[in-house]
């Protein structure tokens, strides 16, 4: 089953969630191409996600995907924090931050009672996790709803698992993919794999549908997925471009820099490994640190440097997320490159004439 009759958009192609550069406008132009347009969650309050919801549907009434985070937080664990401001004390003087101004708090929250609520009451056609899944009692509550269930598998062990649970279709996200791995058992990464390395394996080992994420940027990429077994492709940084997209500035010119054929996993934005473009702040630090507090804890003491740089025009302390293959990230319009992706499953499919 392609995930189109799933899930009921025209096109086996889902639009990535990515927190910081969308909003609901990239999303409802995707799904008026015909795609499945994902809203991020997970940074909005939800006073923010019932204003989202609102403008979401009226621009589309066609189906859309909730993308929610699924992880444990943390206990605050004060030594590790001291620690980490003391780690970038020079660039708070360097910049003229105040490091006794930083605000606390987790930044993304995961899905909870209050999300809950307003899954039942907007009813979107689909709900995505990330990090796993929530506890039964709040997966139950969004299978009420009616919406279809994805999540983010890095492992065949993960994706095993998720089908027990009852998932409706898993996706595989490789390690070529940007922005946060959704790993949730393993979290050695010279375990995760590439894209297509993990996606037969899940498609051979899976009843569920299976849907290839990670290095999918053009109709190539989406017709080599579809050869492999997957019932959809998710695309993410090709859409950083689009004008719909809120892709910051300073992101958009990194993207466009022959900086951004160097990206690397990086720990030091939120605490937990995810891809961007390498800068200044990964080079001196690492990109990996065992310093950075706990997911998402570690972005608070980063914000203020992010800020301070971006005001300057400058990328040194921002998390410029993007997958490994953004070639074909280009600024156009999101109707424009959903429906030239698509073109790749046309060619997966043949033509009428092929005999």
């Amino acid at each position: 089953m392609l995930i189109d009759d799933l899930l009921g958009c025209e096109l086996p192609l889902i639009q990535a969630p990515m927190a910081g550069a969308q909003d609901h406008r990239l999303a409802a132009a995707v799904c008026q191409a015909g795609g499945l347009g994902s809203l991020p969650c997970a940074m909005l309050t939800p006073a923010a996600l019932r204003q989202e919801l609102q403008a979401m549907r009226a621009l589309t009434a066609r189906p859309f995907n909730l993308n929610f985070f699924s992880h444990a937080l943390p206990e605050p664990d004060a030594a590790r924090e001291a620690g980490w401001r003391d780690t970038l004390a020079p660039y708070y003087d360097e910049l003229g931050v105040d490091p006794m101004c930083i605000a606390g708090g987790p930044g993304r929250l995961p899905f909870n009672d209050e999300t809950a609520e307003l899954v039942a009451e907007f009813r979107p056609a689909v709900v995505s996790f990330h990090f796993g899944l929530p506890d039964e009692t709040l997966l139950q509550r969004v299978r009420n709803s009616g919406a279809k269930i994805l999540c983010t598998a890095t492992t065949l062990e993960e994706a095993l698992w998720l089908q027990e649970r009852g998932v409706d279709a898993v996706i595989a996200q490789g390690l070529e993919a940007g922005g946060h791995r959704g790993h949730f058992m393993d979290f050695d990464l010279s375990r995760q794999l590439g894209t297509f390395a993990l996606l037969p394996q899940l498609v051979d080992a899976l009843a569920v549908p299976v849907i290839a994420a990670g290095g999918i940027s053009d109709a190539r990429g989406v017709a080599a997925a579809m050869t492999l077994g997957a019932a959809g492709v998710q695309v993410g940084s090709a859409y950083l471009l689009c004008p719909e997209a809120t892709t910051s500035v300073v992101h958009r010119t990194a993207l466009h820099s022959p900086n951004a054929r160097h990206t690397a996993l990086t720990n030091l934005f939120s605490g937990r490994p995810a891809r961007g473009i390498v800068n200044r702040l990964m080079r001196e630090l690492g990109p990996l640190s065992t310093q950075a507090p706990a997911f998402p804890l570690a972005s608070a003491a980063i914000a203020p440097l992010r800020a301070a740089a971006e005001a300057q025009g400058s990328g040194d302390f921002s998390p410029l997320w993007a997958g490994q293959n953004i070639a074909n990230c280009q600024p156009m319009p999101a109707a424009e490159l959903t429906h030239a992706l698509a073109q790749g499953f046309i060619a997966d499919r043949g033509s009428p004439t092929d005999g």
